[in-house]
């Protein structure tokens, strides 16, 4: 059965145009610096033709059209929401924390600040938040503070929300689950729990668009931006690595993901092993 918009009409399958394709690569370019290649038509069209079917809208020049009027910002961070992708896991690229355990957490002194730049829904924060609490115990609510950022309003409600499917967590250690996390009312999966260590006083949530201004003030000790500029131009990534130099304290890490480095950047950082780089 086809589709049908909130007046009950019917609302024919939409084919994505390449001049509309353009439009939309072009705003998300513009605003959130990611740029939307042309083989993938398909994905944009898939996931935004869920937002038409939605609105009850008949094609995508009306949905265009309301993403561009004045009256529907809440629209157009719909879209950005629904076009950024945010693939995340609990203790992802586990050697980062191991190294964060082993060689970085030992060092510092008096107040430790991390900054999770595209913290997706949260579990890299949380993990931060575990692997803290497990080296500095008592002192980790007055010691540490962690700054988790994303440009998608969408996983930040649930990133708060601290609530995840059981088998989301299967990586995390038997007696951490019991120690920071609570099992749901409804049994379904895990949330933060609100009784012994907490992590959610350690993580504070903020919505940040790399693009723009920042208004946080360094120095962090380590900043995790991983998986986040492998959607990026190198002219962006570029300014983003010089941009993270100035926010970290001399010796401050930069983690990027696996998959990515600062091969082909002009930078100060030295590279320590891969994805990991220290000022």
């Amino acid at each position: 059965m086809a589709p049908t918009n909130t007046q009950g009409g019917m609302i024919a399958e939409c084919e994505l145009t390449a001049a509309q394709f353009t439009r939309i690569a072009d705003m998300l370019y513009k605003h959130a610096g990611i740029r939307m290649r042309e083989w993938k038509e398909g994905l944009v069209r898939a996931r935004l033709a869920k937002r038409l079917r939605k609105l009850g809208l008949p094609d995508f020049d009306a949905y265009l059209s309301l993403v561009q009027s004045e009256r529907s910002r809440a629209e157009f961070a719909e879209m950005i929401d629904a076009l950024t992708t945010n693939k995340t896991s609990f203790l992802r690229e586990v050697s980062h924390f191991d190294y964060l355990r082993d060689h970085i957490l030992p060092d510092l002194r008096g107040p430790v600040r991390i900054w999770s730049a595209g913290c997706s829904t949260g579990e890299e924060p949380y993990t931060l938040g575990m692997y803290l609490n497990e080296a500095y115990g008592a002192e980790t609510s007055r010691r540490v503070k962690i700054l988790a950022t994303d440009i998608s309003h969408r996983v930040l409600a649930q990133a708060k929300a601290g609530q995840y499917p059981a088998e989301t967590m299967s990586d995390v250690p038997s007696p951490w689950l019991q120690k920071y996390w609570s099992t749901k009312r409804d049994a379904t999966g895990r949330e933060v729990s609100d009784a012994g260590p907490a992590l959610r006083t350690l993580v504070h949530f903020a919505k940040l668009n790399l693009m723009e201004h920042w208004p946080m003030q360094g120095p962090f000790d380590t900043i995790l931006c991983r998986n986040v500029m492998i959607y990026f131009e190198k002219a962006t990534q570029q300014k983003l690595v010089e941009r993270y130099w100035a926010l970290l304290r001399p010796g401050g890490h930069l983690f990027v993901g696996h998959s990515e480095s600062l091969t082909g950047l002009t930078h100060r950082f030295r590279y320590v092993q891969p994805a990991v780089y220290v000022k």
